[in-house]
Order: structure tokens, then sequence, then C-alpha cells
């Protein structure tokens, strides 16, 4: 089984192979979120009022320390040595939602113990990519990444 997603849908790539190891054989996380607390404090100020009610309410408030704590305790960068699945990560540097610093400690903390990741940064996209090379790019990878995992007959472009 393979898990992947964006954004939202990344994070709960990343939780589920930090929180259940043995139930992916490879995973694809695209602009998701690796810890609560830093991302919401990293959203960019237009974001922020429409945060309060929906986000502090199911998710919490990382000025309170005791959510701050429920939040990292959620995240997966704080099971992420019980991370063995096989990863792929795009991220977009220019990601203002998600910032790049999402993507780049989650793989610093697999690579630092030897978990297979795959990681790619667009220099040129944001939140959602847009340009159609990139996204071409993206589809390829994911479908060498996928077949090189699950056993399927990727195309080598």
């Amino acid at each position: 089984m393979s898990s992947g997603g964006g954004s939202y849908g990344g994070y709960a790539t990343l939780v589920g192979v930090a929180f259940t190891p043995d139930v992916f054989a490879a995973a694809i996380d695209y602009v998701g979120i690796s810890n609560l607390a830093n991302f919401m404090r990293t959203l960019p100020p237009f974001v922020q009022p429409q945060i309060v009610n929906n986000w502090h309410l199911y998710v919490g408030d990382p000025d309170d320390p005791e959510q701050e704590a429920d939040m990292l305790a959620r995240s997966p960068i704080s099971r992420v040595d019980q991370i063995r699945t096989p990863l792929m990560v795009l991220q977009g540097a220019n990601d203002v939602r998600v910032v790049q610093a999402e993507s780049d400690n989650i793989v610093d903390a697999l690579r630092a113990r030897g978990v297979e990741v795959e990681y790619t940064v667009f220099d040129d996209e944001g939140h959602m990519f847009a340009n159609p090379e990139n996204l071409i790019a993206m589809f390829h990878a994911a479908e060498r990444f996928l077949g090189r995992h699950l056993g399927g007959r990727p195309d080598n472009r």
C-alpha cells in the first residue's frame, strides 16, 4: 500500500508513515506539514485571521504551552524516529502556507537516520504547483518512485 497527498494531505501522509510505520510500502508528501506548531507560527499574516476560528479550535493555539505540546505530539516530526517507509517529498521554494522548513526538517531528520528520502524542491513554485513542466516532472518522478517501491513498471522518462 502507498500513501500520498498535498498540503493537509501531505500532513496525513506523514502522520501515516510516522504513526503506523508498518502499513505503507512507499509514501509521497507534497507540501505537507511536519510540525503543526511551526506551521501555525509561519503562516503569512493574510491567512492568520482565517485560522483563529478553525485551526485554533480544532488543531490548537501554539502560543498556549499546553496546546503546543499537544500539537507537537500529533506532529510527524515528533515521531520521525519511527518512520521507515521510503518517502518522496515535493516542495515549492516559494510556499508561504507550508514553508520549505516543514519539508527540510523532516527530510534532514530522516536522512540522518538513513531512511530513503527522495526530495525535490521546485524553485519556481509556491503552495500548489502551477507550472505545467513542473507538474509533468512531479508526476513522472512519482510514477518512477512508486514503481520502484510497489513493483510496477515505471516509465524511464
